[in-house]
């Protein structure tokens, strides 16, 4: 079983800045693909990046690409999603989540067995 603690959330104004770090418990972080996806209200959950077991990986959606870096440093068993020039569309629910199978970056919901409980990010205009 794999627990994924989310952390950094908050309001921010637009253009500002937050970085988000999801902890993970378990021996074996390093072999997982993470993801972060996140969910606004009355949307559904939205992929926002991946990246594979060794960071050497990454992969985002158009609508954060250039503007978030997903990044992880696995003697923390942590990953990060920094996040610059935010909109007021990027308000929504923040949710990191675990791959312990394949350990590549994917965009599926389905691939992911692990999610954590989520951390609110507020942007206002």
């Amino acid at each position: 079983q794999v627990q994924l603690v989310e952390s950094g959330g908050g309001l921010v104004q637009a253009g500002g800045s937050l970085r988000l770090a999801c902890v993970a418990s378990g021996r074996t972080f390093s072999r997982y693909g993470m993801g972060w996806f996140r969910q606004a209200p009355e949307k559904e959950r939205e992929f926002v990046a991946a990246i594979s077991w060794s960071g050497g990986s990454t992969y985002y959606a158009d609508s954060v690409k250039g503007r978030f870096t997903i990044s992880r440093d696995n003697t923390k068993n942590t990953v990060y999603l920094r996040m610059d020039s935010l909109k007021p569309e990027d308000t929504a629910v923040y949710y990191c989540a675990a791959d312990p199978r394949r350990g590549i970056p994917t965009m599926y919901r389905g691939s992911y067995d692990y999610w954590g409980q989520g951390t609110q990010v507020t942007v206002s205009s």
